[in-house]
């Protein structure tokens, strides 16, 4: 007997896609190939690919927040510390997601839904809200697992020959390629504790 056809178990199936053939790969057409059933009837609970989309990166984010949730750390640094990386490995499963999340046009709930986590966990730590909001803006996509690359993609053809500290620096790094170009765990952690240990400064001046 066939299962019946949800939202959940259409969306499930085009994580799936993505993971194991890259976003590009994920049509209605291929979509209803791989659940067994013709692309129109998909229609009933995606209304085409926008909200195909969307619905996958809504996947995305239930992901990381049931990530994050899991990390039971009570001392504050730690906590946020502990979510960070978590959904860093949430994102090194879905590569897919940075570039995905950038591109819509809206931002799922559940972002919003994370972030007034964060807010909540710095002001239960002793923080006011316009250190939380700086906090914020200085954290960006890292609670998303993401450390955003200003070179990704560039390069500087013939004329690499007149950056050579930039690009001895280049050849003297060795990176992960399943989430960007310049993002590797070691780098993530680094830029997690340096902002971590810059709040706990600020936290010590105000005790």
């Amino acid at each position: 007997m066939r299962k019946p056809l949800t939202r959940q178990r259409v969306l499930t199936a085009a994580v799936a896609i993505a993971d194991a053939e890259g976003i590009g790969a994920l049509t209605m057409r291929r979509l209803g190939a791989e659940l067994g059933v013709e692309a129109m009837s998909l229609y009933h609970h995606l209304h085409g690919k926008d909200a195909l989309l969307d619905g996958v990166v809504e996947s995305l984010i239930e992901e990381i927040l049931e990530a994050a949730d899991g990390v039971a750390e009570r001392d504050w640094r730690r906590r946020l510390r502990g979510q960070f990386l978590a959904a860093r490995e949430v994102v090194r499963r879905h590569p897919w997601g940075p570039g995905l999340l950038a591109a819509r046009k809206t931002v799922p709930f559940g972002v919003f839904q994370y972030y007034d986590g964060i807010i909540a966990t710095l002001l239960g730590a002793g923080f006011d809200y316009r250190i939380a909001h700086r906090a914020l803006h200085a954290f960006g996509t890292l609670p998303l697992g993401v450390v955003p690359e200003i070179f990704q993609g560039g390069d500087p053809g013939p004329r690499a020959t007149e950056l050579p500290h930039l690009m001895a620096m280049v050849a003297s790094e060795s990176h992960e390629a399943e989430i960007g170009w310049c993002d590797s765990r070691v780098e993530f952690e680094f830029t997690v504790d340096l902002l971590l240990d810059g709040l706990h400064r600020t936290y010590l001046k105000q005790s």
